[in-house]
């Protein structure tokens, strides 16, 4: 062997680990970034668990991107990875508190626009966008453009100042605030993407009825035709319109147009609620409701009501009184 064929191997031998470096660094990310996983250095003597805990996140995400559940990193898997996507997390745990606005009327702000767009195209592609939203809810919205608004619309980059950076001209074309939370509403445009009305490039419109559908209360579906499905699919804008899933969700939330309470407000615990079991584990309390289609859990300060429609998962977190079921907004 040549002295430069002998260079060249260990060149080709350090590329493939360094390739391979960064695909741990990436993978470790993604699912750390969307499905939880903790990322911190594991002694030695847990890295079996450590080994599990990442098993068991791949199948998270197989599961719910409906893949082959093999708890490895097969191609489909890493391809579904390296997909343009929304950066909200595509699993909600018990310590996110999403919620819903209290009002019908909710104003929006556009603080500033990208330079790929005309500002005029901008204001089309966002209030269509609402638009979307309105036709299947009471909720009516306005545009401000001085002071506050519910839903703070912006375009920026990189580290933006809410702790969660955006990626450059990587996979994450935005991201949305729950109602209720530290930003409730604001909505960021990752500005470092090319920003269209159309197919070249990523369409403002489509990214934006999936954002505002968060900043509304809206988790992600599994549903691939859903706008909450996570990763981003162009669709022809003309013909577009929001899918059984996305309304099934939206109005579980708000109630259909023309409705006084919300579905959410009425179902909640009261003096009449009854449940059909009860189990403890550990020290929270699990209260089981109409075949198990519903689950509470009871703990000191709260109890936690989740219900599962279908592929839309909606989570409420509602405060109670230790001596009763107090329900309070």
């Amino acid at each position: 062997m040549s002295v430069v064929e002998s260079v060249m191997q260990s060149f080709n031998r350090s590329l493939l680990i360094y390739n391979n470096l960064l695909l741990n660094v990436f993978f470790q990310e993604y699912l750390a970034n969307f499905y939880g996983l903790k990322t911190e250095r594991q002694p030695e003597s847990i890295s079996e668990v450590a080994e599990n805990m990442m098993e068991n996140k791949i199948q998270e995400m197989q599961r719910f991107f409906a893949l082959n559940v093999t708890g490895q990193l097969d191609a489909p898997t890493l391809n579904m990875m390296h997909r343009p996507r929304c950066g909200v997390p595509d699993v909600q745990h018990f310590s996110v508190v999403p919620g819903r606005w209290k009002k019908r009327l909710i104003t929006y702000r556009i603080n500033n626009y990208t330079p790929d767009m005309r500002p005029e195209d901008v204001d089309y592609a966002i209030q269509r966008a609402f638009n979307e939203w309105a036709l299947v809810t009471p909720l009516n919205f306005k545009r401000i453009h001085v002071g506050f608004a519910d839903i703070m619309i912006q375009f920026v980059v990189g580290d933006h100042g809410d702790g969660y950076p955006f990626d450059g001209t990587g996979d994450i074309l935005a991201h949305a605030f729950f109602p209720g939370t530290l930003f409730p509403g604001d909505t960021h445009f990752n500005d470092d993407q090319y920003w269209t009305l159309h197919k070249k490039g990523t369409n403002l419109f489509l990214v934006a009825v999936h954002e505002l559908g968060h900043a509304l209360g809206l988790h992600h579906s599994k549903d691939p035709k859903a706008i909450m499905f996570p990763n981003y699919n162009y669709v022809d804008v003309n013909k577009f319109r929001l899918s059984e899933d996305d309304i099934r969700g939206i109005q579980f939330i708000y109630g259909r147009p023309g409705s006084i309470e919300s579905p959410s407000n009425s179902a909640a615990c009261g003096p009449n609620l009854r449940f059909d079991a009860v189990s403890t584990v550990g020290d929270e309390i699990f209260y089981f409701k109409d075949r198990y289609d519903h689950f509470y859990i009871y703990t000191t300060f709260k109890m936690k009501r989740k219900l599962q429609d279908d592929m839309t998962t909606i989570v409420e977190y509602v405060e109670v009184d230790i001596g009763g079921w107090e329900h309070r907004d």
